[in-house]
């Protein structure tokens, strides 16, 4: 914990208005040194209010690194970079024992899991024993080491960057896994205007390995997360939305384009994710639409498409766009 965040705890708990406020000023902040990417941003801070977890994919190039720096530069909370490679082992995320020769017993040396904010770097770039390294601390939020259970920091956010699994030297990750991420969130190239607006500030001096000097620095802390998490638990959900939500998901494991359909957890993780994009927006219920918006960023990595659909070009977010159009939305 930094000295910021232990000053934190003797403070008084903000209020849900004070949490949204700080929030507010985070995505402000990530904007000073990303451009364009403002629905990965929105979609990062919905992962800290859920308690999940957020896998960024594209091209290399796109500024998916760059995001999740700036995102824990503007937090005040600890966090980790590992870099992801075909030779990582277990053991290098997680943590090991290690043999201390002078007292003849072995002691645990923590690995870079052990933070609140996880930046797993080209996690599809490692085989997949090292990628499952990560399933129990995604989801127990704890690392077990001979049999000995190790409880994570809280908040514990992992989140991962892939290269489209199209791309040599990728290994896809497994479906148990990709289950364990609450988002799964495209980042594209920039479009004219904003590659225009990044080509600006590089020509004005911005150096995205110095963000300190790009004038970034910590506006929430674990307190205001605190805070906003205990305000969306407050958010209400009609009977009419939770049966939406369960015709929609249903309606995924029933389309003849999927072989796997949205599991219970994709069900629940749509409805976390609506009630904090609610609260978000100033509303203390959930509406169709908020379920709409996030519906595709929740499911899409949870669908797997019959390989006769895939030939046929068939996408998930295709599956799930004609989805939100047929399936009945309550009034």
């Amino acid at each position: 914990m930094t000295n910021i965040a232990k000053d934190a705890v003797l403070r008084e708990t903000p209020s849900a208005q004070e949490a949204a406020a700080a929030l507010a000023a985070l995505r402000t902040e990530i904007g000073k040194a990303v451009v364009g990417n403002d629905q990965a941003v929105l979609y990062l801070v919905l992962a800290l209010l859920c308690r999940g977890h957020v896998l960024l994919e594209g091209v290399p190039g796109v500024a998916k690194t760059l995001l999740v720096r700036a995102l824990a530069t503007s937090l005040d909370l600890e966090h980790a970079r590992v870099q992801f490679t075909p030779d990582l082992m277990p053991g290098d995320v997680t943590g090991s024992q290690i043999y201390d020769p002078h007292s003849a017993e072995f002691t645990f040396r923590k690995g870079p899991v052990f933070t609140n904010l996880l930046l797993a770097d080209e996690i599809n770039r490692t085989p997949p024993k090292t990628q499952s390294s990560l399933l129990e601390s995604m989801e127990e939020r704890q690392v077990s080491v001979d049999g000995q259970p190790r409880m994570l920091p809280d908040p514990f956010v992992v989140v991962a960057t892939q290269n489209p699994i199209e791309q040599e030297g990728t290994y896809p990750l497994p479906e148990a896994q990709l289950d364990r991420f609450l988002f799964k969130v495209d980042i594209r190239l920039p479009d004219r205007d904003d590659e225009f607006r990044i080509l600006q500030r590089h020509a004005s001096g911005f150096d995205p390995r110095d963000l300190g000097a790009a004038g970034l620095r910590p506006v929430a802390g674990p307190e205001h997360i605190a805070a906003a998490r205990a305000a969306v638990g407050q958010v209400t959900v009609s009977p009419e939305v939770l049966a939406y939500i369960v015709d929609l998901c249903r309606a995924t494991r029933f389309s003849p384009a999927v072989a796997h359909g949205a599991s219970t957890r994709g069900a629940t993780a749509l409805l976390a994710a609506a009630r904090a994009f609610a609260w978000l927006n100033g509303r203390a219920y959930v509406t169709p639409d908020d379920v709409k918006t996030v519906a595709t960023a929740v499911l899409r990595h949870r669908l797997r498409l019959r390989p006769e659909a895939e030939l046929d070009g068939v996408s998930a977010e295709g599956v799930l766009s004609a989805l939100l159009v047929s399936v009945p939305v309550p009034v």
